[in-house]
């Protein structure tokens, strides 16, 4: 067991493709061996491990999205198959968790390019049987994490440049600011699949976030909550992180995308419907002032768990 742990992805390797058309899936295979840099390091491969070319002709021939992956950088794919799965995901995720940049375009390139590096390397060894179905959703989970708080700090780094937020730790102005993201859904209950999309609500404690300059917290983190989802969703050369839907938030066609801690309350406490209780079942504090995104969650245990049930609430 632990040596199936560790081991190289390429030597865990369980299960073969079917190839529905061998000619063609040959083509690919031929533009991995010979490419120019490349080219005899895969040669020198399949000759070591016939194996790997019996696979890679089985992915290559049935995933566009992973062919192209793989052929857009055959050095990365080179590196997947000889490294265990599961370290690649841990460094991956700390990668993207710790991303910052100065501008726009270079956080959404760095999520992007290590989204695409995660999705190959979980996509072969998922293929190829060397990790578990639960080891996949939590590693696609735990990046939609990671990704958002990178997203996060950016947008928070940014507004301190501007001189209307105050982190009480630079480094990470996310601790202590009120800002709240929820993960719902598959997200939050860690299942999130290739292409699932992330659902989430957005919430903000005006008593707590640090703003300076006369910026008020519910202009300035709905512009926020907009630019993050921008971050992650917009299509780029390099694709996109996650599909962004902010609509299982409190009334959605009438409030901010963003929206206050006491007016999420009232909500919860006055309109609450059932199907929300049902939703928030899975709610998870994912991203933002963690500890507040907590205590959120546990102010409204009453409304998600009822004490009492009348008739119309077990009929609905």
């Amino acid at each position: 067991a632990n040596e199936r742990a560790t081991g190289a992805l390429l030597d865990r390797v369980r299960i073969f493709p079917a190839v529905p058309d061998a000619a063609r899936a040959a083509l690919f295979v031929d533009d991995l061996v010979n490419h120019d840099e490349m080219g005899a390091r895969f040669r020198s491969c399949f000759q070591d491990k016939p194996v790997a070319e019996r696979f890679l002709a089985g992915v290559l021939g049935n995933s566009p999205f992973l062919r192209d992956l793989v052929l857009s950088d055959p050095e990365r794919a080179f590196r997947i198959l000889h490294e265990a799965p599961e370290q690649r995901v841990r460094r991956l995720l700390r990668a993207a968790f710790e991303a910052r940049a100065e501008d726009e375009a270079s956080i959404m390139r760095q999520l992007r390019r290590l989204k695409q590096d995660l999705a190959l390397t979980l996509g072969l060894a998922d293929i190829g049987g060397a990790i578990e179905l639960d080891q996949v959703t939590r590693a696609l989970a735990g990046f939609a994490d990671a990704a958002l708080n990178a997203g996060i700090r950016f947008c928070l780094d940014d507004l301190a440049r501007r001189n209307k937020f105050a982190p009480g730790d630079p480094n990470a102005p996310e601790t202590g600011s009120g800002l709240i993201v929820l993960a719902m859904g598959k997200h939050g209950a860690n299942e999130l699949n290739y292409s699932s999309d992330i659902d989430l609500i957005v919430l903000y404690d005006p008593e707590k976030a640090p703003m300076t300059g006369g910026a008020e917290a519910p202009v300035e983190f709905v512009r926020m909550t907009r630019r993050l989802v921008k971050i992650l969703q917009d299509r780029t050369e390099d694709g996109y992180v996650f599909r962004t839907d902010l609509r299982l938030r409190p009334d959605p066609g009438a409030t901010p995308l963003a929206m206050s801690v006491p007016a999420a309350l009232v909500y919860y406490e006055s309109l609450g419907q059932n199907w929300e209780r049902a939703a928030l079942i899975k709610a998870r504090a994912c991203a933002g002032d963690i500890p507040a995104g907590k205590a959120f969650l546990h102010e409204i245990v009453p409304f998600v768990w009822r004490k009492y049930l009348d008739f119309a609430a077990i009929a609905d």
